[in-house]
């Protein structure tokens, strides 16, 4: 499972983007190369030769803290960190101080900001992209509610598509090539271009068709709290290893009688076991309503679990 590469993207404001570029290169030890792009790309090389960067974004709303007020901000204030490639045991604690740095430095999320991850094409085949449609269409309410999905960011992560999902069970499809025309099916846009309306979606596959080849998950709200962060990634790169792996994944909607109960099940599925990953399950059932511990009887009950601190890993 943590043998897959990744990326992630995590959006944020509250301070401008050369002040984002300089705690990330002061943290590795070395400088900011400014490009001057349409998205004023800030890049820091690490002293193992690969490059973070801090780019521009415009859903970003714009905001920074003045005293105790919360106020609108200048266009320098949209943040968006992007990652190199990226492997788990290497590089999570990475991410996670330098977002533990970047929080110290007063940046933070709002609800429009997002973060989504990327994860590596090269190993998915047309059963494997098959199984991951019908393994987020299957989650979608579970996960929708679980991740806190923000009003704001809807337009960002659709649902997965009924039409698509139904399509794409009955055609069955074999090869690549299939796969692409389903996925594009209603859109009448240039299919290459960057911001093609096919990529907001919880599962964004216009990223596998096109461009850098990855399957990115976009239904994560921003955080600089380092342990929903690895929550979050951990999170992907099970559902891609549930993908992969699988012979087959049905479409039909999880049950939610007791939906801590159906997380927890459905978590130590795909490999949240043991200690390790405690506090990744409890930042992903704290808003869910049942018991983790009891499907059925007077024990199932609404269990508020207590938000971790933000240096929970």
């Amino acid at each position: 499972m943590f043998s897959n590469k990744f990326g992630i993207e995590v959006e944020f404001t509250g301070i401008t983007r050369e002040k984002a570029a300089n705690v990330a290169a002061e943290y590795f030890g070395s400088s900011v190369n400014r490009i001057h792009d349409s998205y004023d790309t800030h890049c820091i090389t690490a002293t193992d030769g690969r490059i973070w960067k801090f780019v521009s974004d415009g859903s970003i709303e714009r905001q920074r803290k003045d005293g105790r007020r919360i106020v609108s901000a200048g266009s320098d204030y949209s943040v968006e960190l992007v990652s190199p490639i990226l492997t788990y045991y290497e590089d999570i604690k990475t991410v996670q101080e330098l977002v533990r740095r970047l929080r110290k430095a007063g940046g933070f999320a709002n609800k429009p900001c997002g973060i989504h991850v990327h994860l590596d094409g090269a190993n998915h085949t047309p059963r494997s992209i098959r199984n991951f449609v019908n393994i987020i269409a299957s989650h979608n309410d579970l996960f929708y509610k679980a991740l806190q999905i923000a009003s704001e960011r809807m337009q960002y992560c659709k649902k997965m598509d009924a039409y698509l999902v139904e399509k794409m069970n009955t055609a069955k499809p074999k090869g690549f090539a299939q796969i692409e025309t389903i996925w594009y099916a209603g859109y009448h846009e240039d299919r290459y271009r960057h911001y093609h309306n096919s990529r907001y979606h919880f599962l964004n596959l216009h990223s596998f068709f096109t461009g850098n080849h990855t399957v990115e998950l976009r239904g994560f709200n921003s955080e600089l709290h380092a342990g929903k962060i690895r929550a979050y990634v951990v999170l992907a790169l099970a559902l891609n290893h549930q993908a992969l792996m699988q012979k087959s994944a049905s479409s039909r909607k999880v049950q939610g009688e007791n939906e801590k109960f159906a997380m927890r099940v459905y978590l130590n599925r795909i490999g949240f076991i043991g200690d390790e990953f405690k506090s990744c399950r409890e930042h992903l059932y704290l808003h869910l309503d049942g018991n983790a511990a009891w499907r059925y009887g007077h024990d199932l009950r609404l269990d508020n679990h207590r938000e971790g601190d933000e240096n929970n890993v």
